[in-house]
């Protein structure tokens, strides 16, 4: 594993993340052998949107039952149990963080969706699934740590069918000032790597990815952000969060992630693309 690799890994999976997350539901008197989607709602979606959010995405990118997804930065899975649950998709999931991915495998496999979803350990830039493999690619606010996006999204089209799709919601940088750290993606400058959507759109293009539909949702994801903060101050301490997955400085970088896109230092956007055939 690279360096930079090995450095997201412990952003994202410092302590034991199966541990933690069992430890919380029983906490919050959850029966951790009859657990349901609705106990992990409250920390499953690890993106800005939560649950929401992956509907909302699932739906613009058209997704059908029995389309085979492709997850990449999958997280510890609720984004791939939901697109197999609610939309009836056969999933992998893919994440460079062993922590999430042990934890995506335990709480798939209380959950009985094992048998559509499974979760592998690995880079997003070098897939190691054969051309061709998925009808659909997906991608929930993943892409700020990649820094050869060209030659993610090289693989991105080599393992999607022609005419598959590639989903995505991410973060953007904005008018070029620096951006306020902590995030929830980055505690420091050498982990994050925004582009504009100029440069995104070029890149895309280039790899062989034609634009379908791409809207900006910074003024949705900040009214939500201000939500999700109103909610988190209000709430019981011994209520499940996301702290559950993010165990330090949640209020800051959610506070962050507010003044970053208020303030035009960062711009989020969902968007479907079309492999050309």
């Amino acid at each position: 594993m690279s360096s930079l690799a090995s450095d997201i890994d412990r952003h994202y999976g410092g302590t034991d993340v199966s541990a933690r997350i069992l430890s919380a539901l029983a906490g919050a008197g959850k029966d951790i052998d009859a657990l349901t989607r609705a106990d992990l709602a409250p920390f499953d979606e690890f993106h800005g949107g939560g649950l929401a959010s992956t509907r909302d995405l699932a739906r613009f990118a058209h997704l059908a039952p029995g389309a085979h997804v492709l997850d990449i930065g999958c997280g510890i899975g609720g984004p791939a149990r939901t697109l197999a649950s609610e939309f009836g998709c056969s999933v992998v999931g893919v994440d460079l963080t062993h922590e999430f991915i042990r934890a995506a495998r335990m709480l798939t496999t209380r959950l009985k969706l094992d048998g559509q979803c499974s979760f592998e350990h690995g880079s997003a830039t070098t897939l190691l699934f054969g051309d061709a493999s998925f009808d659909l690619v997906w991608s929930q606010n993943m892409l700020m740590n990649v820094s050869n996006k060209a030659q993610l999204f090289d693989e991105v089209v080599r393992v999607l069918r022609p005419g598959g799709h590639f989903a995505l919601e991410t973060v953007l940088a904005g008018d070029g000032r620096a951006i306020h750290l902590p995030a929830f993606w980055a505690s420091r400058l050498d982990l994050s790597f925004l582009v504009t959507r100029r440069e995104l759109e070029r890149l895309l293009e280039h790899a062989g990815l034609e634009v379908v539909a791409l809207e900006d949702t910074t003024a949705a994801v900040i009214a939500n952000g201000l939500k999700r903060r109103a909610a988190l101050a209000a709430q019981d301490p011994r209520a499940l969060s996301i702290d559950v997955i993010v165990p330090d400085d949640v209020e800051l970088k959610m506070d962050n992630m507010l003044k970053n896109n208020q303030e035009g230092r960062t711009v989020t956007i969902k968007a479907l693309f079309q492999r050309r055939v």
